[in-house]
C-alpha cells in the first residue's frame, strides 16, 4: 500500500511525486507487481518544459534518492540544464519497501528469490519503464557509487535512451570477481587506517581499550543488542568520507566514562555506535552488497574470505587495532538485531551462481553516449585501478581523476563537480558530432 504524498513549491521549484506499478520480475511482466516512486523536482513556473531531464541513481544499494532542497548542490546545477527525477530505487524509500518487517512474513527460500530481483538490471528496467510511460525520447542519468554502476547497466542495455551518463565515485569492474575487489578494497582501507592512526596516535590506546573492554564484557548498545568487537570495527567506513578523522577521535575520546571505579562504555556513545548501524533500516545494503558484483558466479562472502588474507583486521588483545571499511559479513546476520530474520536468506543469495550479466562488454565498446566520470584517487570503497581498467574498454568515455575528494564528493561539492562533468560530456558531444544540450 502507498500512503498518499504532496506536491509542493519551495523557493521556486515544484517537488511532484509519481508512483508506477512494474514487473516484480521483467522476465514475467503479468506475474507480481511492486511500486516505484519518484519525485520530479521542475521550476514552479513551468518555464523549464522544453528542457531534457536528469534521472538521479542514489549510491548504496539500497538507499532512497535524497531528500534535500534544490537550492544547492549538484541539484543547484542539475536545473539550469534539465529537470531532474529523483528515483526511489526499488525496495527503498517510497518503493515497495525491504526491510525487516515487510520480509517477516515470506519464508528464506521466498526471501532470497524475491531479494533476486533488487539488483541494477531492474533498477535500470524500472527507470526505463518510467521513460517509456512518459513518452520520453531520451534523457540523461547521473549515478552516484552505486548508482554508477547502474549508470553502466543503462548503458549496457539500453543506450539509445539515453543523452549523457554522469558518474561520479562509481565506476565498476565489468567482469572481475567480488574477491579482486575486495582485496583492492581491504588494502586501501589498511592505508586509511595508517594515516588515521598517524594524525591521531593516542587513538590508537583509545581504540584498544575499547576493544579489550568489547571482548571482555557483554555491553549491550541501546536497542538491545550485544556491541562486539568486530561492530565496533565497522565504524571505519567513516573513512571513505571526506573530514572524516576529527569526528572520529572525537567519538573516541568521548568513548570510555567511570562508574562506580570501573572504566565502562558511555552511553551516549553506545547511541552514536546504534546509528551508525544503517543495516538494521536498510538490509538490502548487507543483503546485497556483494551481489551487485556477481555475474554468473557466487560470491561466497567475499569480504569475510578475503579478511583472512588480511589477518591484521582481526583483532585480538595485545594487537594494533584496524578498522574495517565498506564491507559485509556473515556474522553481521547473526548479530545485527534485525537482520538476524535474514540470515538464511542472505546465506541463499551468497550461494547463488546463476545471477545473470549487468553489463555488455560488446555494447559499451561501442557506445556513443558521452560519459562523464570523476574518479577519486583515493576511493576507499571503489577502487581506482578498477575504475580506469573499466573506462578504457567504454568509447566516448572520459575521467577526471583527482585527489581532491573522497567517495562522498558528489554530496560535499556537487555543484562544482556536476559542472565539470557537463562541461566534460559536451566537449565528447562536440567531438561525436551530436546537438549539445
Amino acid at each position: 500500500m502507498m500512503y498518499p504524498t504532496q506536491s509542493f513549491v519551495e523557493a521556486g521549484v515544484r517537488y511532484t511525486p509519481h508512483t508506477f506499478s512494474v514487473p516484480l520480475d521483467y522476465q514475467q511482466p503479468k506475474a507480481a507487481q511492486i511500486q516505484i516512486f519518484a519525485r520530479a523536482v521542475t521550476a514552479a513556473n513551468g518555464s523549464d518544459e522544453n528542457k531534457p531531464w536528469l534521472v538521479y541513481f542514489q549510491g548504496g544499494p539500497g538507499f532512497p534518492s535524497p531528500r534535500a532542497s534544490a537550492s544547492s548542490g549538484w541539484m543547484k546545477r542539475a536545473l539550469q540544464q534539465f529537470r531532474v527525477l529523483l528515483l526511489d530505487q526499488r525496495g527503498t524509500g517510497l518503493s515497495s519497501m525491504v526491510n525487516h518487517q515487510t520480509l517477516t512474513g515470506l519464508k528464506p527460500r521466498q526471501q532470497a528469490d524475491y531479494l533476486s530481483h533488487f539488483r541494477a538490471d531492474n533498477i535500470v528496467r524500472d527507470a526505463e519503464f518510467i521513460r517509456q510511460q512518459w513518452k520520453i525520447e531520451r534523457w540523461a542519468i547521473l549515478g552516484q557509487s552505486f548508482g554508477g554502476f547502474c549508470s553502466l547497466t543503462y548503458l549496457s542495455l539500453f543506450p539509445d535512451s539515453l543523452l549523457r551518463s554522469y558518474i561520479t565515485g562509481g565506476v565498476p569492474s565489468l567482469s572481475r570477481h567480488s574477491d579482486c575487489v575486495y582485496r583492492a578494497t581491504f588494502q586501501r582501507t589498511k592505508e586509511k587506517n595508517a594515516a588515521f592512526f598517524t594524525q591521531f596516535p593516542e587513538a590508537q590506546k583509545l581504540c584498544q581499550r575499547i576493544a579489550d573492554h568489547l571482548h571482555d564484557h557483554e555491553v549491550l548498545l541501546p536497542n538491545g543488542q550485544r556491541f562486539t568487537v568486530e561492530q565496533f570495527q565497522q565504524l571505519g567506513i567513516r573513512f571513505g568520507m571526506s573530514d572524516a578523522f576529527m569526528p572520529t577521535y572525537f567519538s573516541l575520546e568521548n568513548a570510555l566514562i567511570e562508574v562506580d571505579g570501573k572504566p565502562t562504555l558511555r552511553y551516549e556513545f553506545l547511541q552514536q555506535m546504534m546509528m551508525e548501524q544503517g543495516f538494521h533500516t536498510n538490509p538490502i545494503y548487507a543483503i546485497l552488497h556483494e551481489a551487485i558484483y556477481c555475474q554468473g558466479f557466487a560470491s561466497s562472502w567475499s569480504a569475510h574470505r578475503m579478511r583472512d588474507a588480511f589477518a591484521e583486521f582481526h583483532y585480538q588483545p595485545g594487537k594494533p587495532f584496524l578498522f574495517t571499511g565498506e564491507m559485509v559479513f556473515p556474522w553481521m546476520f547473526e548479530q545485527y538485531v534485525n537482520l538476524k530474520p535474514l540470515r538464511k536468506a542472505a546465506n541463499l543469495l551468497a550461494e547463488k551462481t546463476d545471477w545473470g550479466p549487468l553489463y555488455k562488454e560488446e555494447v559499451l565498446a561501442h557506445n556513443r553516449v558521452p560519459v562523464s566520470c570523476a574518479v577519486y584517487a583515493d576511493d576507499m570503497f571503489v577502487d581506482m585501478a578498477l575504475s580506469r581498467e573499466t573506462l578504457r574498454q567504454i568509447a566516448n568515455s572520459r575521467a577526471w581523476i583527482t585527489n581532491q575528494y573522497e567517495h562522498n564528493g558528489l554530496r560535499a561539492d556537487g555543484e562544482h563537480i556536476l559542472d565539470r562533468l557537463i562541461e566534460m560530456g559536451e566537449q565528447t558531444a562536440a567531438n561525436l558530432n551530436l546537438d549539445l544540450l
